[in-house]
């Protein structure tokens, strides 16, 4: 405890009720989760009985090294995990009261799509199905069901899209298998509508706390209250200035209920900042001023003062990115950051990369654009993710489609159109249905006797799966399943590009050696509940693979830039920060309404233009040691050029213009200074050569 400020210390001991914890940027509350839980298990909570619940996997992960850090051994007993695995945990536990088996399939983006072009009956119009889809998502997180938002509907687009969510709901049923927005969902609907699996998971947990609580929904909220009771054992750690999902469903208004839910609620205010100094957290607190307040709080630092926020104005884009790449070699001749990775440039949209990365890769400048594809929506990981979901759960149609035919085995479309309509006729499974007596009557002899080939080797695959265990035996029995599959050859085959193919195959391999380590207990199990120190069987580590985003281990130790949207940047910090593109129209982002009624004030404009003022909020507390603001004075909008107006947000900072606005002549001696340096390093890199 001697490490933690007097805040801190409060909100650790306060043990035995409902505890909200709001906390600044940079105020620790990290620190503050570890060091309760440790607290927790000093008092006589039992490891297992406490639950820690982050957004992100990669946030659960820092959470487990630190809990291991300061508690030990005890740390792998601890159930930290993010809301999406909590919920597979339940469901995996108790969802057959639901009808689900153990095995149910987790469904991706793309299965979604192609499920729902199928319930709209048969349409090829992907992008009509994505709005479908971001509309289903809304409603499940709001807590509808197709019944519901079927009744709320507010115009036909959303009574179509009602309907379609029910035949949906239907083939995921059939299908043995969930969507994302199911983990938090049917949990729910799990513990409101069987007693004794709520009575038992209260029982079974001591204390509940959550991380990033302000970015809860609705749903969220519920089940929250649900596993915790009305003993009311929670720590919520949450920080109303930094809420930026509301478009995802994120609502304050669960901050908002916590006292009225729980009227004994104890509430700790954390505002000392380790992370910036002082002069960049004024800007961020006069920004943040003109906001309601649920709970008003000033973050202040003793770091100092710092270098002034600078404001930078630009003639246009080109000149933003050329002043940005100026400004961070300067820092790097006269600071003491060498670093790439010291170094962040921010954004509101993703667009505005571009111009940065041209920019960057002509002053040879290495980079990372953070919230790229991810590794599993590589095409040739979905194609081994099918085949993975397929041994899991036979019922799970997509996989089934996507590994029957990747790679291609004899097996054509119109063979796969008869068992499609024979399975729906008799309501079985496109796996079910290969084996059923009465296939021979709808198709070839030769056909059923390819189906029936393909799912003895998937039953035997799965029955091999179940019996792997440990790294070396998942490695051997993964290269050995891509040989008698012929992977590399399809890749190769499917692509122009042999050097493409090449890489293709070689992510392949990263993918089974990251498989294998964790089937030998080499890794953090990223989508379990704790640190996986025992070995699994390869059936078990494919199970988790639906919840996984990314390969963490991938981006350790790089020396590059990062170039990335202000959504993304929240919670990371860099040394030096530019935030760019700061203009009306951009950040804040458009704020007119799509009828026309422009700069009407009405709630959900006054609302948006509140979430944009946290996100700038966000993006300015990403600074340590420098902070500049960039805007153009001409910007490109579609194909004209328009006048560019600084935004808003920068009067809010209150800044002192007369000393914070760079000069370009400054920044012209340092670039100077920094390209006579390199030349003096390669005249005597020269000459000791020729020594």
């Amino acid at each position: 405890m001697s490490g933690l400020n007097l805040a801190q210390q409060e909100a650790v001991n306060f043990l035995h009720g409902p505890c909200l914890v709001l906390a600044g940027a940079g105020s620790g509350k990290t620190r503050v989760i570890t060091h309760k839980i440790a607290r927790l298990i000093q008092t006589g909570v039992e490891p297992k009985r406490i639950l820690a619940i982050t957004f992100t996997n990669k946030a659960a992960a820092e959470m487990r090294e630190r809990a291991k850090g300061l508690i030990g051994r005890e740390a792998k007993d601890v159930v930290i995990c993010t809301f999406h695995a909590l919920g597979v945990r339940l469901l995996r536990q108790d969802g057959a009261a639901l009808g689900l088996k153990p095995q149910f399939s987790i469904m991706d983006t793309d299965d979604v799509t192609s499920i729902l072009k199928d319930a709209a009956g048969g349409t090829t119009d992907s992008a009509t199905a994505r709005q479908w889809q971001w509309a289903i998502s809304l409603w499940k997180n709001l807590g509808l069901n197709a019944a519901k938002a079927q009744a709320q509907a507010k115009d036909d687009n959303e009574r179509v899209t009602a309907r379609i969510m029910a035949r949906y709901e239907e083939r995921l049923a059939a299908f043995q298998s969930v969507d994302f927005d199911d983990l938090i969902g049917l949990p729910l609907k799990l513990l409101q509508d069987h007693a004794d699996v709520r009575e038992k998971w209260q029982r079974n947990l001591g204390h509940v706390l959550v991380d990033e609580y302000q970015d809860t929904n609705a749903t969220q909220y519920e089940l929250l209250k649900l596993l915790v009771g009305e003993r009311g054992r929670l720590t919520a750690v949450g920080d109303d200035d930094q809420s930026i999902y509301g478009w995802r469903g994120a609502t304050l208004d669960n901050l908002r209920r916590l006292p009225v839910d729980y009227p004994t609620l104890k509430v700790v205010k954390l505002e000392q900042n380790y992370r910036s100094t002082s002069g960049i957290l004024r800007a961020a607190n006069n920004v943040i001023q003109p906001n309601p307040k649920l709970f008003p709080k000033t973050l202040f630092s003793e770091l100092g003062e710092g270098e002034p926020v600078r404001v930078v104005d630009c003639d246009n884009e080109e000149h933003e990115a050329e002043r940005a790449v100026a400004r961070f070699v300067s820092i790097r001749a006269n600071g003491a950051h060498k670093d790439w990775k010291d170094f962040a440039i921010l954004y509101r949209a993703n667009h505005q990369a571009r111009i940065f990365e041209q920019s960057l890769r002509k002053a040879q400048i290495p980079y990372k654009v953070s919230g790229g594809q991810s590794f599993f929506d590589r095409a040739e990981i979905r194609d081994l993710c099918a085949w993975l979901r397929l041994w899991v759960n036979t019922d799970d149609d997509p996989a089934f489609l996507r590994s029957v035919t990747t790679p291609k085995r004899g097996i054509g479309h119109q063979t796969l159109a008869s068992l499609g309509s024979f399975a729906s006729k008799y309501k079985l499974s496109l796996f079910e249905a290969l084996f059923s007596s009465s296939l021979g009557s709808v198709l070839a002899a030769r056909a059923v006797g390819s189906l029936h080939e393909f799912g003895r080797y998937v039953n035997d695959l799965e029955y091999r799966a179940r019996q792997t265990v440990g790294a070396d035996d998942a490695r051997a029995f993964l290269t050995d399943w891509l040989k008698d599959i012929g992977y590399e050859q399809h890749l190769f085959d499917s692509e122009d590009n042999e050097r493409v193919a090449a890489a293709r195959w070689t992510n392949v391999l990263e993918f089974c050696d990251w498989m294998a380590k964790r089937c030998g207990g080499e890794i953090d199990d990223t989508a379990g509940a704790s640190v996986a120190s025992e070995r699994k069987n390869l059936l078990e580590v494919a199970q988790t693979i639906a919840l996984l985003s990314t390969i963490s281990e991938r981006e350790k130790d790089q020396n590059v830039l990062t170039l990335s949207t202000l959504h993304a940047s929240k919670g990371l910090e860099w040394p030096h920060v530019i935030l760019a593109g700061c203009n009306e129209g951009l950040l804040p982002f458009k704020l007119d309404d799509d009828d026309g009624r422009v700069g009407q004030a009405n709630e959900s404009i006054v609302q948006r233009l509140q979430e944009e003022r946290r996100l700038m909020y966000v993006g300015i507390t990403r600074a340590q040691r420098s902070l500049a603001v960039s805007w153009v004075k001409r910007r490109k909008k579609g194909r004209e050029i328009v006048l560019g107006v600084p935004s808003r947000f920068i009067a809010e900072m209150a800044l002192d213009q007369s000393t914070v606005k760079e000069d370009p002549r400054e920044k012209l001696r340092a670039l100077r200074a920094e390209f006579a340096r390199k030349a003096a390093d390669t005249a005597a890199a020269a000459a000791a050569r020729t020594d």
